[in-house]
């Protein structure tokens, strides 16, 4: 799952100390590793065609095309990678709850409220996205997990309505 609960033992939490921190991140379909090896596999079979042409002035009409290629496929992917980087992290403590998004090229976004009053809803249909997830409060509604699958939305609505469930009752 691409988020992750870091919880404090409710116990030996202190007030205003963080009962839960859960951090969202968009799935990565292709690991770092994985992008070296693409890179190398699809160099080593743009690779084959020029064999045939080695040590004839073809050579070089093709290799600016094919390296091209490799270079227009390595930007892509690198892009890709950069704007994967969204992030939300999410502080519950008894007292507030609060919701930062970071996004590249973008400043933090923060939203605060009390937990009390805070009222998480799945909307089945009718959102940007199927199984849009929202917290309201303090007068607002904001999005959680947009660039999570409509499965993984289901499930931390229910992780995440506990976990309210637990901060808000003693």
């Amino acid at each position: 799952m691409p988020y992750q609960w870091s919880p404090a033992p409710p116990s030996t939490a202190a007030p205003g100390q963080p009962l839960v921190l859960l951090r969202l991140w968009p799935h990565r379909s292709l690991p770092k590793r994985g992008f070296v090896a693409f890179i190398a596999a699809t160099a080593a079979l743009l690779a084959i065609p020029l064999l045939s042409v080695l040590g004839s002035p073809m050579l070089w009409a093709l290799l600016p095309f094919m390296l091209a290629t490799l270079a227009g496929l390595w930007w892509a992917l690198t892009r890709s990678y950069q704007t994967g980087t969204v992030s939300e992290t999410l502080t519950l403590t008894p007292e507030s709850l609060t919701l930062t998004r970071t996004a590249p090229g973008h400043p933090a976004q923060t939203w605060q409220s009390n937990p009390h009053w805070v009222t998480l809803r799945l909307h089945p249909t009718g959102g940007p996205v199927p199984e849009y997830l929202t917290l309201q409060g303090n007068a607002r509604e904001v999005e959680l997990g947009a660039f999570l699958t409509p499965q993984e939305r289901t499930a931390l609505h229910a992780d995440l309505q506990a976990a309210l469930n637990r901060a808000t009752r003693p």
